[in-house]
């Protein structure tokens, strides 16, 4: 697919996972923000897939240039999604579900060994949380008072929103990076693996936990940068 490329830096528009905000990008962007682009963190409630994408669609309307869509984690589901708006560009993944047209969330982790966060949350007032037990399983590469930040600030999904589905698989269509973190014990590494060969996306693998964007945010923003210069250059 043609972008509409002059010689404007694309924005760069992340997309956070459950368990997380916005802030989860909090290391990257300062630098991308010097850099020259555009950047924003959608900000949106995990109630309902739906209503994550269109959130995702609204903050494309306040950059200005076409985007990159950074997604992680669930983030991949909602870009997956929101990725075929004519505004984006190109698509990067980082330890992210990416369902086809006949999967949900759940149904393409279903496929895939059960990782051990998912013996350290609770279901409550219809929400699923983290036990402060399960940060290590999540963020285990990260400084003890880093972990304990990233708890502290864990945003709890609705209980079905992993079973939930949304029309658009834009990978299919736009070009794509995906990050597999090789350590993770939140989304399957084998997942990661095979979503990324799906996909046929330009494919970086690092020894880290769920978060590589606060664990080893140089090697993220090599990724986004390698992702914006190709796709300005389309």
């Amino acid at each position: 697919m043609q972008s509409k490329y002059t010689d404007t830096k694309p924005s760069i528009v992340f997309v956070h996972g459950i368990w997380a905000d916005g802030s989860s990008f909090s290391k990257l962007i300062p630098a991308l923000q010097r850099e020259g682009h555009e950047v924003i963190a959608a900000q949106y409630g995990l109630d309902t897939l739906a209503g994550d994408v269109g959130a995702v669609k609204a903050t494309l309307a306040r950059v200005s240039s076409p985007a990159i869509l950074v997604g992680h984690s669930y983030g991949g589901t909602v870009i997956t999604a929101a990725g075929t708006d004519p505004r984006v560009a190109g698509l990067v993944y980082i330890a992210a579900l990416a369902p086809d047209a006949n999967e949900t969330s759940q149904s393409q982790q279903a496929k895939f060994p059960v990782t051990d966060i998912f013996s350290h949350i609770e279901v409550a007032d219809g929400r699923v949380w983290m036990k402060p037990d399960g940060v290590v399983c999540f963020a285990g590469d990260l400084p003890e008072e880093e972990q304990k930040l990233v708890w502290a600030t864990h945003a709890a999904p609705a209980a079905d929103l992993f079973n939930q589905k949304v029309e658009g698989t834009a990978w299919r269509s736009k070009p794509t990076w995906y990050i597999v973190a090789t350590r993770d014990r939140t989304v399957q590494p084998e997942l990661e693996r095979f979503v990324a060969r799906r996909m046929e996306a330009t494919t970086v693998e690092t020894p880290s936990s769920h978060v590589p964007m606060l664990s080893n945010p140089a090697l993220v923003l090599d990724v986004i940068r390698k992702a914006a210069n190709a796709v300005q250059k389309r």
